[in-house]
């Protein structure tokens, strides 16, 4: 991967984790050059068509906009290509990269390791059959030790409003949720009056090509469907600990999880 400044000062570092441990993300400008962008959005499309698995499709997760099922018009379109860390050693280099991993590191006070159960995915956003994703906390479907764990959401292009960027609610990383406040998938209800006093407090966070979001588990997100004329292209991988480890025998256990230094290309 091209070289980029990676070496951010203890100042930016400090002021980065005190944004982070007030609102639950932060965005780190820039990160990401033209040079490598392009190689993987070409890596990108040339897994899409014809597509390489393995694959989650629009029509799988019954979202809102989504297509009913796979024999629907868009039916085969796909959601987020899976496994995208072992897919080449250009995803490698991403995952691992040294800035993001220098933030995390201090962010988590630890050694870093980025879970391959959990995103680690190419997420394919595209115009007309996008489906929109509600209101949710990541760690309600993950099982870990403890619930500190960060995701890096990679923007391949721009990321608008009106592509289905991310929306945030800034600070609820710190909040617990009783489970009457959800529905049986673990989404916020939105007809519940404490529920929409949070959500009228929610930010889009529009990203600018290189750019890195990273978000803590259990902050509420949300995204809209696509409405541009292309494609949203996006890499998402999720970090821990090295001594925050999964439940035995759950989804989050599946397979090793990576150590960011070690396996550094």
């Amino acid at each position: 991967m091209a070289s980029q400044p990676i070496n951010l000062s203890d100042a930016q570092l400090d002021q980065l984790q005190a944004e982070f441990a007030e609102q639950g993300y932060v965005v780190l400008r820039n990160v990401i050059g033209q040079a490598d962008r392009t190689g993987l959005v070409e890596q990108i499309r040339a897994a899409i068509e014809p597509l390489v698995g393995p694959a989650e499709f629009e029509a799988d997760v019954g979202y809102p906009g989504a297509p009913v099922d796979r024999l629907a018009p868009g039916g085969k379109t796909p959601r987020r290509l899976l496994h995208a860390y072992a897919r080449s050693a250009e995803f490698k280099a991403l995952a691992t990269h040294p800035q993001v991993a220098q933030v995390l590191g201090r962010f988590l006070a630890g050694s870093v390791c980025l879970s391959q159960c959990h995103h680690n995915c190419i997420m394919t956003k595209h115009p007309g059959f996008s489906s929109a994703t509600l209101w949710h906390q990541d760690v309600r479907y993950w099982s870990y030790e403890h619930p500190e764990l960060i995701s890096a959401w990679f923007a391949l292009g721009q990321e608008t409003q009106q592509n289905g960027a991310l929306w945030v609610i800034p600070g609820t990383h710190r909040l617990d949720f009783a489970t009457q406040r959800l529905d049986e998938h673990l989404f916020l209800r939105p007809e519940l009056a404490e529920n929409q006093a949070l959500i009228q407090k929610a930010e889009v966070v529009e990203l600018q090509a290189g750019d890195v979001l990273l978000f803590h588990c259990r902050l509420m997100h949300a995204a809209g469907r696509n409405e541009s004329e292309t494609v949203k292209l996006s890499t998402v991988f999720t970090y821990h600990r090295q001594d925050n480890r999964p439940t035995a025998g759950t989804r989050s256990d599946r397979f090793p999880s990576i150590d960011m230094v070690a396996d550094r290309p």
